[in-house]
C-alpha cells in the first residue's frame, strides 16, 4: 500500500521558507543525519547547523540552510523549526564564501571565538545550500 506524502514545512522565525508535500526529508540532528519516508514514526530531534534536504512529491530537491533548531515528525507531517532557514537560491553564494574565507582563516589561527564558529558553520551550510541549487540548474 503506497502512503500519501510527507506534508512538510520548513519554518524560520519570521517566516515560513518552503511548505509542501514531499517523499524524503533529510536532516542533520545532534545524534546524526536522519531521512524522514512517509509512514516514519513520531520523533523530536534537535537540529544542527547544515542543509535540509527536501525531495518533493514531484521529484524536485530543495535546499534550506539552516542554523540549527528542531524537527517534528507525527503523522504524517514535518515541521523544521529553525531560527534561520534560507532557501539556497535565496542565498548570495559569492559573499557567503568570502565571509566564511575570512572565519576559516581566523578559526585556523585559533582566533575565532564560539559566536564566529557558529557564524561560520551557518555560512558553510548557506554555501552547501546554494551550491546544490547551481547544480541542479
Amino acid at each position: 500500500m503506497e502512503r500519501p506524502p510527507l506534508e512538510v514545512e520548513v519554518v524560520s522565525a519570521d517566516r515560513v521558507v518552503w511548505s509542501g508535500d514531499a517523499i524524503n526529508v533529510i536532516a542533520r540532528t545532534v545524534e546524526g543525519d536522519i531521512g524522514i519516508l512517509p509512514g516514519h514514526e513520531p520523533l523530536l530531534a534537535l537540529l544542527v547547523p547544515g542543509v535540509v534536504e527536501v525531495v518533493t512529491a514531484d521529484g524536485r530537491s530543495e535546499s534550506i540552510a539552516i542554523d540549527g533548531g528542531f524537527i517534528s515528525v507525527a503523522h504524517g507531517h514535518v515541521s523544521v523549526l529553525s531560527q534561520m532557514a534560507q532557501p539556497g537560491h535565496e542565498v548570495g553564494l559569492e559573499e557567503a564564501r568570502k565571509h566564511a574565507s575570512t572565519l576559516e582563516d581566523k578559526a585556523l589561527k585559533g582566533e575565532a571565538n564560539d559566536d564566529e564558529l557558529h557564524h561560520l558553520r551557518i555560512l558553510q551550510a548557506q554555501i552547501r545550500a546554494a551550491e546544490s541549487v547551481k547544480n541542479t540548474s
